[in-house]
C-alpha cells in the first residue's frame, strides 16, 4: 500500500492484479466494493483451508505444494486484514 496525495493505492489481488484506488472519504460504491472483495477473500481463505486439510491427509502429498498453499493462505489473510482496516474508521482516543 502506498499513498499518493489523498488516494491510497492498495494491491487487493494476487500477482498481476491491478491496484485499487481508495479515497479517504470513500463513497458508498467504494465501500460496497471493498465489502464484496472482503467476502470473496474470506471465501477463498476458507476454501483453501479445507483444501490444505484434505491435501495433507493423503498419504502421498507434495510438501512443496502444501507450502505453496499455506503461503497463499497467509497472503489472503494479510489482504483480508488490510481491507478490514480500511473499512474500520480511525478512532481518536
Amino acid at each position: 500500500m502506498s499513498a499518493h496525495g489523498n488516494t491510497f493505492l492498495l494491491r487487493i489481488g494476487g500477482a498481476g492484479d491491478s491496484l485499487g484506488r481508495v479515497e479517504y472519504g470513500r463513497s458508498m460504491d467504494e465501500r460496497e466494493e471493498l465489502i464484496s472483495r472482503l467476502a470473496e477473500l474470506r471465501n477463498e481463505h476458507r476454501d483453501l483451508d479445507a483444501a490444505i486439510a484434505a491435501f495433507t491427509e493423503t498419504s502421498r502429498f507434495d510438501q512443496l505444494q502444501a507450502q505453496r498453499l499455506k503461503k497463499r493462505k497467509l497472503v489472503l489473510k494479510d489482504m483480508i486484514r488490510r481491507i478490514e482496516d480500511m473499512l474500520t474508521p480511525d478512532i481518536i482516543a
